[in-house]
């Protein structure tokens, strides 16, 4: 019988499905065996089933519902730009599955007095970002999450990162950093507000 472990429920994974480890276990060993490694040496004999547990963590996000951490706002702003820079962040490429990480900045601009608690920002980025990803689609799931919950004047999400099926394969050159923007509202149909911000990000 197939052993089922079950991620335990949070306040925004509670409706993941059970992970089947034993199937994720026994994938990764087939794996080695195609790349001709020797899944029972030393070195590799609890590979598959780390593998497995480590997948399990990095695509916590699969499940999630972002968007609850942007309905904790409170009465506190004056509709003034809101700007988290450097918000550190890592995902997995679904084209290869192997990691990219880098940064983000967050802006939005209140449309009424409701902000958010500037660590549900990172909480609701993690959630997007803990899944087979691409950073362009990372960018705009996020702006819509903002869109969606806050309905804000305008939102906008810059990503910069390293992706490593660019620096170990492929072309390898290391180091090098993608930047994608994602804007909304005034931010996307206003040249200035969109250059102020830019320069706000880069002080």
């Amino acid at each position: 019988m197939t052993e089922l472990s079950v991620v335990p429920p949070t306040d925004t994974h509670a409706s993941r499905t059970p992970v089947d480890l034993a199937r994720a276990t026994r994938a990764v060993r087939e794996l080695l065996i195609a790349i001709g490694e020797d899944p029972d040496r030393a070195g590799l004999v609890d590979t598959p089933s780390r593998v497995a547990r480590a997948m399990v963590e990095m695509t916590d996000g699969l499940f999630a519902d972002p968007g609850v951490h942007l309905r904790r706002t409170f009465e506190e702003g004056h509709g003034d730009l809101v700007l988290v820079r450097d918000i550190e962040f890592s995902s997995m490429c679904e084209h290869h599955l192997l990691p990219f990480w880098g940064h983000a900045h967050v802006a939005y601009l209140p449309s009424d007095k409701r902000v958010v608690g500037l660590s549900k920002i990172a909480r609701t980025l993690d959630d997007l970002a803990r899944r087979p990803q691409v950073q362009e689609r990372l960018g705009h799931e996020l702006a819509s999450a903002f869109e969606a919950e806050l309905a804000p004047r305008g939102v906008a999400v810059v990503l910069e990162a390293q992706h490593m099926c660019m620096g170990m394969r492929g072309a390898r050159k290391r180091g090098a950093i993608t930047t994608t923007v994602a804007a909304r509202g005034i931010y996307a149909t206003d040249s200035a507000k969109s250059a102020e911000l830019m320069t706000l990000i880069r002080a």
